[in-house]
């Protein structure tokens, strides 16, 4: 756990009676677990609306509003600021949106009254303190609720396929808090103050507790769009735009793409040609034949190089949809250039049927990064598809299309291309959120800015970014969110 931000208390108030409509009214809005983005916003509108919201905890001080919170915690809280007096009111964040409605306080009802805690309930008592972002949770690689998770990711995944990322984004939120808990949800009651689970996501889950299914998922998976979709992006090369496009030019499957004339890129094409290869999940076994490999081939072209499996089998999946390597060296300079190198060694070995490279465009600005234009990094890359010879179910040999992700990164910022590349996705992204929305920070896959020191922060282990970031070390095997 990250150990509370101590906050300064004061003997006095840091908003003037005269600023106020109600000088009698004080509150304080606790940033646990409610951040400070949404606080800062909380509070100005709430001085706007003419109400006094105090910056630090005082005397005078009502009020304390809270988000997610028991009234234990908020009373150990004031203990652990060395506070022996408990203000008057504990209220949750409802009251407060509520008087802004009503443009004064209003009477303080039961429903906003923060709950105690609970003294039995099992995963009850546990979800109460889920951190909101999923960066501070460990969550292993087994699941105790896999069909209410693989329910709102299918619900996520097809919000993305309709281009509606924000959506899709809620629901594997959901689905990750869902991932993370320690025993099986059974119970409605057992997700009372669970983080990040709107009213979709819950009626969802709520429609599988009581009924083992949910109505609008199976809608989803017999849904026209959806099946074409996930038939068409699941060509190596495709995205959602060019699928839809498709999709609507009456295209639905791969016989009916063949048919249409379609002019095809490279990536595409080769796509088409191994779909259903590329669509078998890849073994541990042909992840390390794979390894074993690109090792020989990097050490062959750069010797001391390092070469380092990341993605989901580093954090201890057992399959996958692809394998992806991390090159370095430790004499920085030495790796630019070796991925050409490494690739005319695989073709001369006959063991690339595709290949695309990218050189490194990494620029690194004493102003700090610019906004990226995406989530993608700018590494020195190659994707491939490597022909993995194999046998077929009589033996015979064969080759078998396996999608492989070289990149390269210089050794200085090789701790943060491993944190990036391992993932999971989700838990990258709420990385980077929680760096820029609670550190003031800029995190990606090359480097660390601290915007408030307006300087880079180095790092040369996974372990330095986290502390950096305040944040308690993951291990790669807890990162499946």
């Amino acid at each position: 756990m990250v150990p509370p931000k101590r906050r300064k208390v004061s003997s006095g108030s840091s908003r003037p009676d005269k600023a106020s409509k109600f000088p009698q009214v004080v509150s304080y809005l606790l940033e646990r677990k409610m951040g400070s983005s949404r606080r800062t916003f909380l509070t100005q509108l709430g001085r706007k609306k003419g109400f006094r919201v105090d910056d630090t905890f005082s005397e005078s001080v009502t009020h304390v509003v809270s988000e997610k919170n028991t009234g234990d915690d908020v009373r150990r809280w004031l203990t652990s600021q060395g506070h022996d007096r408990t203000p008057a009111h504990l209220v949750d964040v409802g009251w407060l949106t509520d008087s802004l409605g009503a443009g004064h306080p209003v009477d303080i009802l039961e429903r906003h009254k923060l709950r105690e805690q609970p003294t039995s309930g099992g995963c009850e008592v546990a979800t109460l303190s889920i951190p909101v972002y999923a960066c501070q949770r460990r969550t292993a690689l087994n699941n105790n609720n896999a069909i209410l998770t693989d329910a709102l990711s299918l619900l996520a995944e097809n919000a993305e396929l309709c281009d509606d990322d924000k959506r899709g984004l809620a629901f594997r939120r959901g689905a990750a808090v869902l991932r993370s808990l320690p025993e099986a949800v059974t119970n409605m009651r057992q997700l009372r103050g669970c983080p990040c689970l709107g009213e979709h996501s819950l009626k969802v889950i709520q429609d599988i507790l009581e009924t083992g299914a949910s109505c609008e998922v199976e809608s989803t998976k017999q849904s026209e769009r959806y099946q074409a979709m996930k038939v068409l992006t699941g060509i190596f090369g495709v995205g959602v735009k060019t699928a839809d496009q498709w999709f609507r030019d009456g295209i639905q499957n791969l016989h009916q793409l063949r048919q249409s004339g379609r002019t095809l890129n490279r990536a595409q094409r080769a796509g088409l040609a191994h779909y259903d290869d590329l669509g078998l999940p890849v073994t541990k076994s042909e992840a390390d034949t794979i390894a074993n490999i690109v090792e020989e081939a990097v050490l062959a072209e750069l010797p001391g190089s390092r070469v380092t499996l990341v993605g989901g089998f580093r954090r201890g999946k057992l399959s996958g949809h692809d394998v992806d390597f991390l090159i370095t060296h430790p004499q920085e300079g030495r790796e630019e250039g070796v991925i050409p190198k490494v690739v005319s060694r695989l073709e001369v070995q006959d063991f690339l049927l595709y290949h695309k490279t990218s050189r490194n465009s990494y620029m690194e600005s004493k102003d700090g990064p610019a906004p990226p234009a995406s989530s993608m990094d700018h590494f020195e890359r190659c994707f491939t598809i490597f022909g993995l010879a194999t046998g077929d179910a009589e033996g015979r040999a064969r080759r078998r299309a396996v999608r492989v992700d070289l990149v390269v990164s210089p050794f200085s910022q090789f701790a943060f291309a491993l944190l990036g590349w391992t993932g999971s996705k989700l838990f990258e992204r709420e990385l980077r959120r929680w760096a820029t929305r609670e550190k003031n920070m800029t995190l990606s896959s090359h480097a660390l800015y601290d915007n408030n020191q307006g300087r880079y922060l180095k790092a040369a282990r996974e372990e330095e970014i986290f502390a950096h970031l305040s944040l308690d070390y993951i291990a790669p095997s807890d990162r499946n969110a």
